[in-house]
C-alpha cells in the first residue's frame, strides 16, 4: 500500500474493482489500439470505497461523497493501484444493493450505450443491429434498446448466441447472412447500427439501414488491425451527411470541453443507469473476474473473443 493524502476537494479510495478497457487490450504487446507504441498507466475506470475526504473549505459546500461510501470514477488511466487519490467531482456514489463487481460492469459501459441510444433516437417499433452483442457495452445496449421499444437483431460469434437470445435479440451468426435476416424483419432496412467499427464492417453497415437510419460508432474494436480504421470511418459519417436518403453516422462522444458539464452529465448518466441495474430492469454480465495480479491474463482472454459480457478485475486477496 502507498500513502497516500488527498487534498482539498479530493478523496483516498480504496479500490475494489477494475474494467478491462478496449484501449488496455494491446498492453502485453505495448501498444494500444491504433497499434502505435506508447507508455501509460492502466486503469480506465473503478469502483471502490471512500476511506478519507478533504473537503474544499470556505463557503463551497460539502463533499458529495463521505468515508465509507461506495463510489464510481472515470479515471482515464491509472486507476489499478490498491488505493487511488481522486477529486471528489469525479465521484459517483453506487447505490446500497449493488456489488463492486457489478457496478464496474455498467460504469463506463453502461454510459456508452446510454449515450449511443440516445443518439439514435428511436422510436417504438423500429428495428435495429447490434454488432458483437456479446459485448461489454452492445449486451448492455441490446437490453436498453429492447426497454426502449425496439426490435433488436443481435450479430455475434455461434458460441455466443444463445446469450444474445437470452438479452432478448433475435441472434444472427457473424458468420451467416446479416443482410437477409435484417432484410427479411425489416425489408425497407435497419433504423439503426450499433457497434465498434473497422474494416469491411464500415461499408456494410451503411447496407443495412432505412432511409433514415444511422450508424452508431462507438469507435474500434481494438483487436490490432495494421492501421487504424477510424481515418474511413471518419471519412464515410463526413459523406453520409451528403446521402440524398438521409443516411448518416455518428460517432459516440465521451468527454466534453468542459470540465463541468462533462462531471454533470456523466453524474446524470450514471445515476439513471445504476437506477435501472437497481430495479432489475437489466443485467449486468460479468463474462470472468480476474485477480489484479493477473491482469495480463485478463487483457489475453478479452482479446480472445471467448468472454460473453464484461471482464472484471479485482484486488487479490490479502
Amino acid at each position: 500500500m502507498t500513502e497516500m493524502e488527498p487534498r482539498p476537494g479530493q478523496a483516498l479510495v480504496r479500490t475494489e474493482a477494475f474494467g478491462v478497457s478496449i484501449a488496455a487490450w494491446p498492453l502485453p504487446q505495448g501498444r494500444r489500439c491504433d497499434r502505435s507504441p506508447f507508455r501509460f498507466e492502466p486503469g480506465y475506470d473503478v469502483v471502490g470505497v471512500v476511506e478519507a475526504v478533504m473537503e474544499t473549505g470556505g463557503e463551497r459546500e460539502a463533499a458529495p461523497v463521505r468515508p465509507g461510501q461506495r463510489v464510481a470514477a472515470l479515471t482515464g488511466v491509472g486507476g489499478w493501484p490498491d488505493r487511488v487519490v481522486l477529486a471528489t467531482a469525479d465521484l459517483v456514489p453506487v447505490p446500497d444493493g449493488i456489488s463492486a463487481e457489478e457496478a464496474e460492469a455498467v460504469l463506463a459501459n453502461g454510459v456508452i450505450a446510454r449515450r449511443m441510444l440516445a443518439v439514435a433516437a428511436l422510436a417504438p417499433g423500429d428495428v435495429v443491429v447490434v454488432l458483437g452483442a456479446d459485448g461489454g457495452v452492445a449486451s448492455l445496449l441490446v437490453q436498453m434498446a429492447r426497454r426502449a421499444g425496439a426490435e433488436v437483431i443481435g450479430e455475434a460469434p455461434k458460441r455466443h448466441l444463445p446469450f444474445v437470445r437470452e438479452l432478448g435479440a433475435v441472434p444472427v451468426d457473424r458468420d451467416g447472412d446479416l443482410a437477409a435476416t435484417v432484410h427479411a424483419i425489416a425489408p425497407r432496412g435497419a433504423g439503426a447500427v450499433f457497434g465498434h467499427l473497422a474494416g469491411p464492417a464500415i461499408g456494410q453497415s451503411w447496407s443495412l439501414l432505412r432511409k433514415g437510419g444511422i450508424v452508431v460508432s462507438s469507435g474500434h474494436d481494438g483487436r490490432g488491425e495494421a492501421r487504424s480504421p477510424m481515418p474511413t470511418l471518419f471519412a464515410r459519417i463526413t459523406a453520409g451527411r451528403l446521402l440524398p436518403d438521409g443516411r448518416h453516422g455518428a460517432m459516440f462522444a465521451g468527454r466534453r470541453r468542459d470540465p463541468r458539464q462533462f462531471h454533470a452529465e456523466l453524474r446524470d448518466d450514471l445515476d439513471a443507469v445504476f437506477e435501472q441495474v437497481r430495479r432489475g430492469e437489466f443485467t449486468a454480465h460479468i463474462a470472468r473476474a480476474f485477480p489484479l495480479s493477473q491482469s495480463a491474463d485478463a487483457l489475453r482472454y478479452a482479446r480472445s473473443g471467448v468472454a460473453a459480457g464484461q471482464i472484471v478485475l479485482v484486488p487479490d486477496e490479502a
